[in-house]
């Protein structure tokens, strides 16, 4: 509660540097890395997706994958990831739900033409699947960058660091990102990305993903993905798709 309440208070201050309503929607997806960008106050946003995966073992589908962001203040975020269904299509995969994570975000820096940062603090609650999800609570600590380059290109990518406690041997995975995008309209962007899962004292899984969002509107966006791995221990395909929508004004008629 004291750090949201510190956030809360340097997010206010800053009002004038972060997103609005009358900002386009930046998502979370269809890539790893997150948006650099937190949804403006007063507004909610709901993305949702659809994959399908492979591995040696077995192939599965997974669904909704629903985020729920809530811009509770200027700069700052409440976001909650659903539990998602995962059905085993053929093989050996375990079917059951995920947990259901909710989550801090707060943009640092909102400095338009430069570096973006935002730092996450959330925990996946033991409410799925141990063959899923696995034991217990799960805390994490995430940290999305971005930086817009020139002739609409840009760079991102995302630190991320897991913590297991209740598992019994790795306790802890630490997560890497780098995407390049282009943007080809003003409403059409594609990109391609690296993602590098490191479990401590076991093997790497590390995959390209690459894809494009389209927007629809300036508050609704569809998006495809379709990812394959580097190595045995990765996954060996997915593809997906997904919709996104953002609501604004819930709070008041006032435009931050």
């Amino acid at each position: 509660m004291l750090a949201a309440h510190v956030c809360l208070g340097v997010a206010d201050a800053r009002s004038e540097g972060c997103p609005t309503a009358r900002d386009e929607i930046s998502t979370d997806r269809p890539d790893v890395t997150n948006s650099s960008i937190v949804v403006p106050a007063g507004s909610l946003q709901i993305e949702n997706g659809i994959n399908v995966s492979a591995n040696q073992q077995a192939r599965a589908l997974d669904g909704t994958n629903t985020r729920l962001r809530l811009g509770v203040a200027p700069c700052f975020e409440l976001l909650l990831d659903l539990p998602t269904y995962n059905a085993s299509l053929r093989g050996q995969g375990a079917s059951g739900f995920s947990d259901a994570a909710p989550a801090l975000k707060w943009q640092i820096s909102p400095l338009p033409g430069k570096v973006d940062f935002s730092a996450v603090m959330g925990i996946a609650l033991p409410t799925g699947s141990e063959r899923i999800s696995g034991k217990g609570a799960q805390p994490y600590v995430q940290f999305p960058w971005s930086w817009e380059l020139k002739d609409g290109w840009g760079l991102s990518g995302m630190f991320t660091e897991f913590i297991r406690p209740a598992a019994p041997t790795v306790r802890t995975v630490t997560e890497t990102t780098f995407v390049v995008e282009k943007k080809l309209t003003d409403k059409a962007s594609v990109f391609l990305e690296y993602v590098g899962d490191y479990p401590a004292g076991s093997v790497s899984s590390q995959i390209i993903n690459s894809g494009g969002s389209y927007r629809l509107t300036p508050l609704q966006q569809i998006d495809l993905h379709f990812a394959f791995g580097l190595n045995r221990n990765s996954t060996t395909y997915a593809i997906g798709v997904g919709y996104s929508l953002r609501l604004d004004g819930l709070f008041s008629r006032k435009r931050y």
